[in-house]
């Protein structure tokens, strides 16, 4: 027996206590002090006289059989392909990249708009492609931008004929929009297959306006409040998105009274996200005011702290720990989080094929064309298909890796220049908080 390599063990943020979790064999413990400490002298070689301690650990996988591990292992991960190819594919399609707003933190601004307009046509290939292509798998389609709903007669045409071609086709609509026209489009949107619209407020209204606002000038946050009133009286799905660096994060308190007194936590049609804003190919948010994943997720635990009306609104995932509190059982392991190519594609107005929606709009990341005639680049199409753990071999040896998935292919390209290499995540240090949290309190 040897101890896994997919155990994840540390301690417990502001606790004596520790946790051990392995995700190929679907156990977690909390350990005190003194297991802990036997755990620790097994793994080293040590014979510890205490065989129902042995026997528990062995039984749940923290010990295990190297031979037994690696035939779990190939088990899991072909179940795990199994699964992903049923699973449902989100199309993006993006209908511009133009916006009617000049965020401080804005990636797409340096990108060149093309000439090319959307048209009937355009959108007629795009249904044809997706029709073909993606036959009898689940799917469903995301309106991308830039900002898709723009006010205009000309914009609210084709979102008409997008939610008429997509309705015909059975498939439920998403929308990621900035949310300033959302009245303006309530009539449209009523008439379609619904399936959530995601808005943006990053702050109450001081604090969105100076980061989110109108080119020329101007606040967006009182219109963006009654899109988001209107939508949630018409039963339409509102997932409420707050981008956070180091401007704004203490006004998280304010939002969260503020959606609440609003009544939109009481919803069942209302969720949330936190984004955290970072450098995505271009941000002009200085470097100082990002933070990375562990400072954000330590200064929200801190906040929540000191505003416990908070997971009202928001409640931090922590890595795998929201979902292990919540439904009493670790998740799957997680063999790949990046979803271009496997679960997620993007197409644009100009006709071309994209990776997914850190990719779209980059022209020497194009896969390929719709339109006007159907083309695909196999070779890097096949690069993307083949990244997971198993392609990463940095991924190999770590411990987290079942709960990291390698990260995201996107931001792995950008740092190393190959697809299949790691975007770590802080697992251990985001479980270290997620423990004390959520699993710590409960137990207690």
């Amino acid at each position: 027996m040897k101890y896994s390599k997919y155990n994840i063990f540390s301690n417990i943020r502001d606790s004596e206590n520790f946790f051990i979790i392995n995700l190929l064999t679907g156990n977690a413990d909390i350990l005190n002090k003194a297991e802990a400490e036997k755990l620790q002298l097994i793994r080293s070689g040590a014979i510890v006289p205490d065989s129902d301690f042995m026997a528990e650990v062995t039984e749940k996988g923290y010990f295990i059989d190297e031979n037994e591990e690696t035939s779990l292992y190939r088990k899991k991960y072909l179940d795990f392909i199994d699964s992903r190819e049923k699973d449902e594919i989100q199309i993006f399609f993006v209908t511009n990249y133009s916006c009617n707003f000049a965020c401080t933190y804005c990636y797409q601004d340096q990108y060149t708009n093309s000439p090319h307009e959307l048209s009937d046509e355009i959108i007629d290939a795009f249904f044809s492609y997706v029709g073909k292509e993606f036959s009898g798998r689940k799917k469903y389609i995301t309106i991308f931008g830039g900002e898709p709903l723009l006010n205009s007669p000309k914009q609210k045409e084709h979102i008409k004929q997008i939610l008429k071609r997509a309705k015909e086709s059975n498939l439920e609509v998403s929308f990621v929009t900035n949310g300033y026209s959302l009245e303006d489009y309530s009539e449209i949107l009523a008439a379609g297959k619904i399936r959530e619209i995601q808005v943006t407020l990053d702050g109450t209204e001081d604090m969105h306006n100076s980061r989110r606002f109108l080119k020329g000038g101007g606040g967006t946050f009182d219109r963006i409040v009654r899109g988001v009133d209107a939508c949630l009286k018409n039963q339409i799905d509102i997932n409420l998105r707050m981008v956070i660096d180091k401007d704004n994060i203490d006004n998280l308190p304010g939002l969260a009274r503020f959606a609440i007194e609003k009544g939109w936590t009481k919803s069942r049609f209302f969720k949330t996200q936190i984004g955290r804003n970072y450098e995505l190919h271009h941000c002009q948010s200085s470097p100082d005011k990002l933070f990375d994943r562990v400072s954000l997720y330590e200064s929200l635990a801190e906040i929540i702290k000191l505003h416990p009306h908070i997971p009202e609104f928001y409640k931090p995932a922590y890595s795998v720990a929201k979902f292990l509190s919540e439904n009493g059982e670790l998740p799957d392991p997680l063999f790949d989080s990046c979803p271009a190519c496997k679960t997620e594609w993007a197409f644009d107005y100009t006709g071309q094929i994209y990776s997914c929606t850190a990719t779209v709009g980059k022209s020497d990341e194009s896969l390929g064309s719709f339109y006007p005639t159907v083309t695909r680049n196999t070779t890097a199409i096949e690069n993307w298909e083949s990244r997971d753990l198993t392609s990463i071999p940095e991924c190999r040896d770590c411990s987290v890796q079942l709960a990291c998935g390698g990260g995201c292919g996107s931001v792995a390209k950008n740092r190393t220049g190959n697809i299949c290499s790691t975007d770590c995540r802080p697992v251990k240090e985001l479980l270290e908080m997620g423990f004390s949290a959520y699993i710590e309190i409960n137990k207690a």
